[in-house]
Order: structure tokens, then sequence, then C-alpha cells
């Protein structure tokens, strides 16, 4: 029981990251499978128009998958967002993979801005 440990993965790059959310499922009343998951968060950002933010398929099967590289997204604005879950111990992961340096504050400060004032979210962001 506890709060969501965060997994940041480093490595001998210059730019590039995953970040990994363990979830201890058992801990909560009802215990989503992880299609339940991947479907939930699949749904929120497909909802977003021009949403950065993509869910990648899910697979159950797949205990890796070479997406998971942390430089795919260098030079962009986007993060691809991976499920794994073992349904049958209540544990999932979600990973993200993002450019720690685009997608990372300046990013988010870019995007930001763009609301405050009241232009398209993603001007002057590579997607």
């Amino acid at each position: 029981k506890g709060e969501p440990l965060f997994e940041p993965v480093v490595g001998n790059f210059a730019q590039g990251m995953t970040t990994s959310v363990p979830l201890h499922l058992g801990t909560l009343a009802s215990v989503p499978k992880g299609a339940d998951l991947h479907a939930a968060l699949a749904d929120h950002y497909a909802s977003i128009p021009g949403s950065f933010v993509k869910v990648a398929p899910y697979d159950p099967a797949l205990g890796k998958t070479p997406a998971l590289d942390p430089q795919v997204h260098n030079g962009t604005n986007t993060l691809t967002l991976h499920v794994f879950a073992n349904d049958a111990r209540a544990q999932a992961a979600i990973v993200a993979v993002y450019d720690n340096l685009g997608k990372g504050a300046s990013g988010a400060a870019v995007q930001n801005l763009n609301l405050m004032l009241g232009v398209a979210a993603a001007e002057s962001l590579a997607a």
C-alpha cells in the first residue's frame, strides 16, 4: 500500500527518457485489469484534440518492446504511454517514453504560454 513510485530510467544519451509508474492494483476496492487501464488512457487521450500524448497498443503477452527506446521521440513534444500488466498478481506499470528536453519543462512552458495567449497548443512545438 502507498503512493505510486516513479522510476526514471537514465542512460548514456544526451536526451530522451522513460519513466515507469508501478501500480499495486490489489490495494483498490475494485481491481482493474491491464486492458481496462489501457482503454481508460486511450479513450482519455483520444478525446483531446491535437494531443501530443499517444497510447501504444496493448498486448498482454508483450514482455518487452523496441518502442521503449528512450530516444524515439527526440526533438518532438510527443509522449507515448505503454501499459504492462500482470492481471493474476494485480500489478501494472505505466511507462512513458518522451524527450525530456522537448516534452519536459521547456515543452510544457511553451504549451502553457500558448494557452495563455489563446493560440493553438501546438504553436512552435514539434510534433
